[in-house]
């Protein structure tokens, strides 16, 4: 099963950190050039320097995909700089924990454009390339929390979740006729800053002796499901979603969500 990307070019968006910033490291170490998608043009040029080093191509683009004009802008930065595009993955994230009953307009509304608007934008905007390539690959980060499981306090999170799984469904029927897969991961609880929002070290190793697999999930495990699901050898699979989470859906009685 050949996983090269060599001479190709992958989008991804909250690169910066965490997750995100796993996956760009995993396609640019197996030949992709990378354009690193992030608010922070540091943050996000500080990967790309990273990955420089090693010997791969990467592009740092500053960019709130909470606005479809950015992402426009981020689509055209990558063309310009790599001239071609054949796989976009839409990581960012938004999640502040948040009681249901004080969830207002305003953090409602940036949460469904960061985590579910965004990944119409994306792949809109990159459609043209994608039909091109003759590899096109539309991925993105959902979640178990939303479309499996809730927690509380994410009630937002797990709405715009559950749409992306709806959006992936939908993009892969409509983009099959280009040759182009849409598939998304849904991770479990990963180690991540992330989930230092949901408690201290002793609330994570509590959660940790949860989960069958006794840990919490790491970052590059969410990364090689990616690298998977756009390689050549998944070429037969489009409107699916992988979970990753350690087995913690398994129990009958008893789950933990995830975040980006």
């Amino acid at each position: 099963m050949s996983l090269s990307f060599a001479g190709r070019t992958c989008i991804v968006t909250g690169a910066a950190r965490g997750i995100g910033r796993a996956i760009a490291q995993a396609f640019a170490a197996h030949g992709a050039s990378v354009v690193i998608v992030d608010r922070s043009q540091a943050a996000g040029e500080e990967v790309a320097q990273e990955i420089r080093r090693r010997g791969s191509e990467a592009l740092a683009v500053e960019a709130d995909v909470a606005r479809r004009d950015a992402i426009a802008r981020a689509v055209a930065d990558a063309d310009r700089h790599f001239g071609r595009i054949d796989v976009v993955i839409h990581n960012a994230g938004f999640f502040p924990l948040r009681p249901f009953e004080e969830i207002d307009e305003t953090l409602l509304d940036l949460s469904l454009s960061v985590n579910l608007k965004a990944a119409f934008w994306l792949t809109q905007e990159a459609l043209p390339h994608l039909r091109r390539s003759g590899h096109g690959r539309v991925l993105v980060t959902s979640s178990v929390t939303g479309p499996r499981v809730a927690y509380p306090g994410l009630a937002h999170y797990a709405a715009s979740k559950a749409g992306l799984n709806g959006f992936i469904r939908a993009a892969a029927l409509e983009l099959a006729k280009d040759g182009i897969t849409v598939n998304g991961v849904e991770p479990g609880m990963i180690a991540t800053l992330a989930v230092a929002n949901l408690g201290g070290n002793d609330y994570r190793r509590a959660l940790a002796r949860s989960i069958p697999l006794g840990r919490l999930g790491q970052p590059h495990e969410i990364a090689f499901a990616m690298l998977y699901l756009a390689s050549d050898a998944a070429a037969y699979i489009t409107g699916q979603t992988l979970v990753v989470d350690g087995g913690a859906l398994l129990p009958e009685c008893g789950s933990a969500g995830g975040q980006d």
